[in-house]
């Protein structure tokens, strides 16, 4: 399909710079198949769900993988988008003209890694030096990774270590939260398992590709990257039960709902994934392993859009952005959320 298909003009103050607060009181737009669009605050979600159904989230928690530093007298800034072994990382390197493989790049604060080699799409793999985990050299040298449509317009702070992070996360190892959680309290979880709705995790290391344009004309052309992801047995079973007994299997978030459709077969059923995964879901694609998706508003011809608009339709989607954009609604990370009711 041709990419131009999923653009729409969004007015720059739609964009969050700052979560909502209290988290839950985000507003959140309903689209439902088949029916209208109806405007909702998250903390509404209990009352638009179903006793039986079960939200599923990601546990995957942001790393400070935001990086700057030297090779030699020039500057280098990093974004870590994927571990690759126990002290090595690729990166998107701003600069990147300037470093050759070999090359030392010291981050500040004892932090140096070497240059390994240069992948197809750019990237750069860092080779950490030292004996430390990596996870505390970045605790030292590095930031909260922004998205670059909030870092373009403020400075990361302090208060991002706590805003970019789900209350679900404790796995380390993404480069970009999944958004979608970050609407959840510890007083709208119970409120969900008093309304009887269930809840599941896996975890999903997101990486910075997800931020990166698609640059081909055609959805054909266009190369996902590689994140890696894990459902345990366990909760293979629990969401395959949900969906037996007459529940839907809600995705919280896209990555979420990607890794849930990497394991799910064609007879419906979700297995255990432990593994890469760099599925491109675009119109025209049978989704098998989820009823449901609550997510935030994406970005114009992104491939989240395409998904979004896979799930419910692409002119129903465009639709509901375009009242989305009219009524105020906050786009993006820091932004509002839907809930995709097909």
């Amino acid at each position: 399909m041709r990419v131009d298909l999923f653009d729409f003009d969004l007015p720059p103050e739609n964009i969050a710079l700052r979560p909502a607060s209290p988290r839950d009181s985000a507003r959140m737009l309903l689209v439902e198949g088949g029916e209208g669009l109806s405007d909702h605050r998250v903390s509404d979600l209990p009352s638009l769900l179903r006793a039986g159904d079960c939200l599923v989230f990601n546990d995957t928690r942001v790393i400070p993988a935001q990086l700057e530093g030297l090779r030699g007298e020039a500057k280098v800034g990093a974004t870590l988008h994927k571990r690759e072994g126990l002290r090595q990382w690729r990166a998107f390197v701003r600069n990147a003209k300037r470093v050759r493989t070999g090359d030392r790049i010291d981050f500040g604060a004892g932090v140096t890694a070497i240059a390994a080699d240069r992948g197809d799409d750019g990237s750069i793999l860092l080779d950490f030096e030292g004996d430390e985990p990596v996870e505390l050299l970045l605790e030292r040298a590095g930031t909260m990774p922004l998205p670059p449509y909030i870092a373009s317009k403020r400075a990361t702070d302090e208060r991002d270590r706590d805003d970019y992070q789900t209350m679900f996360a404790k796995e380390k190892g993404a480069v970009a939260a999944p958004t979608a959680a970050l609407h959840f309290t510890p007083g709208l979880m119970a409120a969900l398992a008093d309304a009887g709705i269930g809840t599941e995790t896996l975890t999903l290391h997101v990486g910075a590709g997800t931020f990166l344009p698609v640059k081909a004309d055609d959805t054909d052309d266009h190369k996902m990257h590689a994140e890696w992801g894990r459902i345990d047995p366990a909760t293979a079973d629990r969401l395959n039960a949900v969906r037996a007994s007459g529940g839907r299997v809600i995705a919280v978030g896209t990555t979420s709902l990607r890794l849930i459709e990497s394991a799910a077969g064609a007879d419906g059923l979700i297995r255990p994934f432990d593994g890469d995964t760099a599925i491109f879901i675009t119109p025209g694609y049978r989704f098998r392993g989820i009823d449901g998706l609550m997510t935030n508003f994406h970005l114009p011809k992104s491939t989240l859009f395409m998904l979004v608009s896979a799930l419910m339709g692409r002119e129903r989607m465009q639709a509901a952005y375009a009242h989305a954009i009219t009524g105020g609604y906050r786009f993006y990370s820091y932004g509002d959320s839907s809930l995709l009711l097909p």
